[in-house]
């Protein structure tokens, strides 16, 4: 099932409060730091979250997560190309077919210039 910070809402307001949480979360795994990275990257600036993204350790590259969230934050950039490569490393790390379906329409060109801003 696809991050459920990525559903919950559209609106501004959400993604302020959702940082102030995700920074104070200490956590032994990738998940926090990437979901921070995630909002960083609503909040603040895609590349932002993109240099959060960048710091993590070389176990984020088996992460499914990392590559989903660096592909959103990719094409909020215009990078296009970019993201649809890191959107297909994510449907490549993932066997639930619903994730796989939700990534692989996520890296659509059309999906990517028309929505980056609403995800």
């Amino acid at each position: 099932m696809p991050s459920c910070s990525f559903h919950l809402a559209a609106d501004r307001a959400f993604w302020p409060a959702m940082e102030r949480v995700q920074a104070g979360r200490v956590a032994p795994s990738l998940g926090g730091p990437v979901a921070h990275a995630a909002v960083a990257g609503r909040t603040d600036s895609p590349r932002h979250g993109l240099d959060l993204l960048e710091a993590l350790p070389t176990e984020r590259e088996r992460f499914q997560p990392y590559h989903a969230v660096r592909g959103d934050l990719l094409a909020r950039l215009g990078r296009h190309e970019d993201a649809a490569a890191a959107y297909a490393q994510a449907v490549g790390l993932t066997t639930d077919p619903a994730v796989r379906a939700f990534l692989t329409t996520r890296r659509s060109p059309g999906k990517m210039s028309d929505e980056a801003g609403t995800v």
